[in-house]
């Protein structure tokens, strides 16, 4: 990193190979009072061991010098750590060979008939060097922070997964085993008795409890879907039907998938998403119709569910609170794949998800002795 040049002298290394033009350029930097030191090199060699061993805030260098030009030296100077601003000054080149030398990472260019802007080309060289380490460890810093985001989601999502399994557990052991007792208690209380109004409580009682027993089996499905253990179709055939029944919305699959074995990982993001999907479509989009469209083509496993409903407008997607989104964004993330919103006030919405499938990953084979 390079120290701000107005705390001390800046730093200057000149290859030059003329003491004429070495002594214009002390001339020049010293009518523009700037505070600088300066060491000139003339060879390859020299300028090599300069920048190895020294630190400078910046390099001013002729073009053509005996038996190499600035960009055998600039070239030289990448190999290092430290590369600080690379002002070419020379006469000898023309502006479009200038402008290639540019486009190989040198700081600047100016001509030698123009060597009383050199302190200002310096001081503006080193402040773009700095801006641009800035920005590099701005961006660096970003990258670091969205990846530990999108470990802690992934490591969100995992742990929410591991709680509703452990959930839908005790559901199942305990209050689902406690409800099928009461149920063979109510059934041998029914059989033993003869008072038509007290069996018309316990039968009422019966109904109730086929009601909590019903209940609990859907709550557990939504916790852990275990349905996901006869593959993703039929998971998601189990889904579109639950949601057609209770909410009288025509749901339609179609579905071009080979029924390969899918790692779990990417069933449970498939089967989640068309989950939230669904979800989301019964509160807000006000449609009648929704098709859910799975396919495994091109080695990428496609998930998309779209509605005729009022869609909404791109606003609404950005909004701070659209968590659900975001939650779908960040689930598709953990398991290398993508998601893609399509839609438009009053036309719609789709919600795509796209999963790159492992090579390994082959199609079921069918068992052809029937």
């Amino acid at each position: 990193m390079l120290d701000e040049p107005n705390d001390r002298p800046v730093r200057i290394l000149h290859l030059e190979d003329s003491v004429v033009d070495h002594a214009l350029v002390l001339r020049a930097l010293r009518r523009a009072e700037m505070d600088f030191t300066i060491d000139r090199v003339e060879t390859l060699e020299e300028f090599d061991a300069m920048v190895r061993d020294r630190v400078f805030d910046a390099i001013v260098a002729d073009y053509r010098l005996r038996g190499f030009t600035a960009i055998d030296a600039w070239e030289l100077l990448k190999m290092h750590d430290k590369c600080p601003p690379f002002v070419l000054l020379s006469g000898a080149i023309g502006e479009s060979a200038a402008v290639a030398a540019i486009k190989l990472g040198m700081s600047d260019y100016l001509q030698k008939d123009d060597v009383a802007k050199l302190a200002h080309t310096i001081h503006r060289a080193i402040d773009m060097q700095e801006t641009r380490l800035a920005k590099d460890r701005a961006d660096a810093e970003l990258a670091v922070s969205e990846r530990r985001l999108a470990e802690f989601a992934e490591h969100l999502q995992s742990t929410i997964e591991q709680e509703r399994a452990s959930i839908a557990r005790e559901i199942h052991d305990d209050i689902g085993g406690a409800l099928a007792a009461v149920k063979l208690d109510l059934a041998w209380i029914g059989r033993h008795l003869s008072d038509p109004k007290t069996l018309s409580h316990v039968n009422s009682a019966t109904e109730m409890l086929q009601h909590a027993l019903g209940a609990s089996q859907r709550i557990m499905m939504n916790l852990r879907p275990a349905i996901l253990d006869q593959g993703l179709v039929a998971a998601v055939d189990w889904l579109a039907a639950g949601f057609e029944r209770r909410t009288g919305i025509k749901t339609s699959v179609q579905s071009r998938h080979t029924e390969r074995d899918l790692p779990k990982a990417i069933q449970l993001t498939a089967y989640r998403t068309a989950q939230e999907a669904l979800t989301n479509i019964s509160k807000h989009a006000r449609c009648n119709q929704v098709t859910i469209d799975l396919t495994d083509s091109g080695n990428v496993l496609t998930l998309e569910v779209s509605d005729n409903g009022q869609g909404f407008s791109r606003t609404e997607m950005v909004k701070p609170n659209a968590y659900g989104l975001k939650g779908l964004h960040e689930r598709a993330k953990s398991v290398g794949g993508w998601l893609d919103v399509s839609t438009c006030d009053g036309q719609g919405t789709s919600i795509i998800l796209s999963v790159p499938l492992p090579d390994a990953i082959a199609p079921k084979s069918k068992d052809t002795s029937e």
